[in-house]
């Protein structure tokens, strides 16, 4: 014989189990922690400090070809003097134009080459990882600037001329007219194509993994009702409470 009152219910998780939705109990079995920090997919700032330091020194580098290509392939612009001064030999040519549009292609070249090269290398390289490209793309175009004037024929046009002679062509010095759009094209071209290239082909997040079959569902976790012992009376019965094996408030 016992006794049972109709607003008590008993727990239907033992204390010592815990439940099905307990946030303390251990992960199921094929959940995968989340990487640490400073890992590869992860870098901490250290190493992506040097990450940027090594891709901003490796593109500025990458200057000195685009100077020697720009020296290469940069039209000439021919030169003749006379006695009292030095003239275009063709006043309608349009090889100062073509020498500014030689280093704008090469240059655009260059940034996608650049910026698919970091992005294969460092595809998880972070902010640090885009600013040490932009720098390093805006160093190599200077570079490239200097190298080609550096290595070109001789700013000196006046002795120039009077080395070749009067009524001789000679080649005018190597120069960018257009100083600013040639030398951000690599840096706006890298940092373009990184950007398609991350949004096209980066890594995605990794999506949560749920707790396992257990698991019923979002809406029963967060709008299911209660079990245990922090639960309310029941709706299941006239008196609010579980009914007992022989009524209640009666004997079993």
């Amino acid at each position: 014989m016992a006794w049972h009152d109709g607003t008590v219910t008993a727990p239907l998780t033992p204390p010592h189990q815990p439940g099905p939705h307990d946030p303390w109990q251990a992960p199921p079995s094929g959940s995968h922690p989340a990487p640490s920090a400073g890992g590869p997919d992860h870098p901490d700032t250290a190493t992506e400090l040097r990450q940027a330091a090594v891709v901003l020194v490796l593109v500025a580098l990458a200057g000195i070809a685009l100077g020697l290509l720009w020296l290469w392939l940069a039209p000439r612009v021919p030169l003749i003097s006379d006695d009292t001064a030095v003239f275009l030999k063709n006043s309608e040519g349009e090889e100062a134009i073509g020498a500014d549009g030689t280093f704008v292609l090469l240059a655009l070249g260059f940034g996608a080459l650049s910026a698919a090269a970091v992005f294969w290398r460092l595809r998880r390289g972070g902010v640090l990882v885009v600013v040490g490209l932009a720098l390093g793309a805006l160093l190599a175009s200077l570079v490239a600037w200097r190298v080609g004037i550096w290595l070109g024929p001789s700013s000196d046009v006046v002795a120039r001329a009077r080395e070749a002679g009067q009524g001789v062509t000679f080649d005018a010095p190597l120069e960018l007219h257009s100083v600013g759009v040639a030398v951000l094209a690599w840096p706006f071209a890298a940092m373009g194509i990184h950007l398609l290239l991350t949004a096209a082909f980066g890594p995605r997040d990794v999506e949560p993994e749920w707790p396992g079959p257990g698991y019923s569902g979002y809406s029963e976790f967060y709008g299911g009702p209660v079990q245990g012992p922090l639960a309310g009376p029941s709706s299941g019965s006239p008196g609010g409470g579980t009914p007992s094996a022989g009524g209640g408030g009666g004997a079993a």
